[in-house]
């Protein structure tokens, strides 16, 4: 398994796609948040809060996160390695946890340089240092919660079909209705009783929920459950190519 992990860190690493999707999510993000005129700009905003990367960072997510694990499953699949893979010493469930924690290895290292705005902020508050940090490692730690779940959304695409553009439509569909589908249907307002626990179905409820800086159990088990639940969508995807 990992020398799984480690093949899937150096495919990403010693590809093209692989540094331009972490450039492109930091470009994007200080590009937004630092230099064009709007309002998530921190510098014309006048507070130290870095409200704007979280709120900014989701969206960025929903195209870059399945642009990293299309090519997981789809790429074995499309030239018959697939085959070679399973029958190696190793369960489903190793094979997709090694691709899957290299995916969250690629996450990890694309969120560390952003650590680069907190420092800046602490610096320009007034006085230096007055930040919610709270809320901002509270946030992280939901950043990271959905990217993590994004990517086993991604990875659950990419089973399904051995196209990567494919597994990349499929990925972007499924999680644009996970985080903000459940919103939409809502504001519907016609479930009645039903209505908010239609809510907490949705991701952007419990990464709001932790955005504030309470790391509630509810939260933190919806997630979890929701990776598990797609982790095993792939298993079963993956178990049904031998049938």
């Amino acid at each position: 398994m990992y020398a799984l992990f480690k093949k899937e860190i150096s495919s990403f690493l010693h590809s093209l796609i692989g540094y331009i999707v972490i450039c492109v999510f930091l470009a994007a993000n200080g590009l937004i948040l630092w230099v064009f005129p709007n309002n998530f700009n921190i510098l014309n905003f006048g507070y130290a809060t870095l409200d704007g990367l979280f709120i900014l960072a989701p969206f960025v997510f929903l195209f870059l996160l399945p642009a990293i694990s299309m090519r997981s499953f789809a790429d074995e699949i499309n030239t018959g390695t697939i085959e070679l893979l399973m029958t190696k010493p190793l369960s489903e469930m190793k094979i997709i946890s090694a691709k899957y924690l290299a995916g969250i290895v690629i996450l990890v290292f694309s969120l560390l340089p952003t650590l680069i705005y907190v420092n800046t902020i602490s610096q320009l508050a007034v006085p230096k240092g007055n930040l919610d940090f709270g809320g901002i490692w509270g946030s992280y730690i939901g950043l990271l919660f959905l990217g993590a779940s994004f990517l086993a959304i991604g990875i659950f695409a990419s089973s399904i079909s051995k196209n990567q553009i494919v597994s990349f439509v499929i990925a972007v569909f499924l999680i644009a209705f996970m985080y903000l589908g459940f919103e939409f249907i809502y504001d519907i307002g016609i479930f009645g009783g039903a209505e908010l626990f239609i809510k907490s179905l949705g991701i952007n409820e419990h990464y709001i929920s932790m955005s504030r800086g309470v790391l509630d159990s509810r939260d933190l088990l919806y997630f979890l459950s929701l990776i598990a639940l797609f982790l095993m969508l792939t298993r079963l995807s993956l178990e049904r190519r031998k049938w």
